[in-house]
This record gives structure tokens, sequence and C-alpha cells, in this order.
């Protein structure tokens, strides 16, 4: 009976674990203009909470640094990032937490200042796009203004890249993090990948982005 209780047994898979070959092969096919990384899964909570009480303050110090107060930035602490996604809402993650402790230890803190904070861990994953041409892919089939004195690093955006949803964040010129409703995760990776292909042949960007 243990035995075949053992069998059933369940197994974290990546949401985009039938495409990491693809997405590996990228880089090689774009002579590096391009690199396609699979991230993995992090503990992740929704915070909701006053912007203008002691909230933000207090939730930020138990993570270990301030949450970001402009609009659609984000800011490092000790084992993640905080995101803002809206005026009273952030996403915070961790890459060391068990997401259990994770939402209980942030949602302790907002709790007795009035918020909440969500497990949503396993409603997104991410792939970290690299490279020369990694924004003039992604202008390909995103309406945002892309170039780095608009888009830095410390930015973040939910916007739409080719049909669907996603949230953008900017680490460097040529590094930028795509978060994506794991249900739609397919559907970015094979996007990101069949767009890669206009720079098979010519892998050199055709637009010279600058360090802001």
């Amino acid at each position: 009976m243990a035995d075949r209780m053992a069998d059933r047994t369940l197994v974290p898979v990546h949401p985009l674990a039938d495409r990491w070959a693809r997405l590996a092969a990228v880089a090689d096919d774009t002579g590096g203009a391009i690199g396609l990384d699979l991230e993995a899964p992090v503990a992740a909570v929704d915070l909701r909470v006053d912007p203008d009480g002691t909230g933000p303050a207090a939730v930020g110090a138990a993570v270990g640094a301030a949450l970001p107060s402009g609009p659609d930035t984000w800011t490092a602490h000790p084992t993640g990032l905080a995101l803002r996604l809206g005026p009273d809402e952030w996403l915070l993650t961790s890459t060391t937490a068990d997401p259990e402790e994770w939402e209980f230890h942030v949602d302790e803190v907002a709790a007795a200042h009035g918020g909440m904070a969500v497990d949503v861990s396993a409603q997104r994953t991410s792939v970290r796009l690299r490279g020369a041409a990694a924004r003039d892919l992604l202008a390909s089939g995103c309406a945002l203004d892309l170039r780095p004195a608009s888009f830095p690093r410390g930015r973040c955006a939910q916007t739409l890249l080719g049909q669907t949803a996603v949230l953008l964040v900017a680490h460097a010129v040529d590094d930028l993090q795509i978060v994506v409703r794991s249900s739609f995760a397919g559907y970015v990776a094979d996007w990101l990948v069949d767009a890669a292909g206009e720079f098979v042949l010519s892998p050199v960007s055709s637009r010279t982005w600058e360090t802001p």
C-alpha cells in the first residue's frame, strides 16, 4: 500500500518544461542577439494595503527593504523583488521562502495595518529575455515605449505581448523579465520563439538601444 501511495506523489513541473529546449536554442539560432531562459518558480504574494497608511513601511521593514513608491516601479529586497502593480497593490516575490511561509509572513504584517496578502506563487511563471535585440523583439508585439530612457532598470509594466497580458520587468538595457500567468505561458513562449525567427538571418539589432 505504501509503495502504491508513493507512486502517486505529485512532482512539481515547470509550466514551460516542454518548451525548454526550443527556448534555449534561440541563443544559438540568433548568434547571441536574443537569449531566452526559463526562471525557477518563486514564492509570490499579491499585497493590498493602503498606500497612504503605515502598511507599506511596515511590510517593507518585514521583508528587508522599502516597497517601491512610484507607479510601475520595482525594488529589490534580500530574497526577491517588490513590484508596484497599482495604487494599493504590490507583487512581492522570494526565491528562498516557502510559498505558505511567505504568505503568512507578509499577510501577518499587512493585516495589522488593514491590508492583506494572498499567495499567487502558482499563478505566474517567467521567462528571462536577454541580448542586444531583446527590446527589438518585444517591440514587435508590444505597444509600450521600450526605449531605455522611458523603460530603464527599475521599471515594470503590465501590458499586452502579442495577444496576452504580461508583466514586463526591466533589469537592464539588454535584460528583461516577462512574467505571465501559467495558463498563457505556452502561448508567450511560442510567440517569443516565433518572433525570434526574424533575427536568425539578421541577428544584429536594427536599433541602437542606448543606456539613458
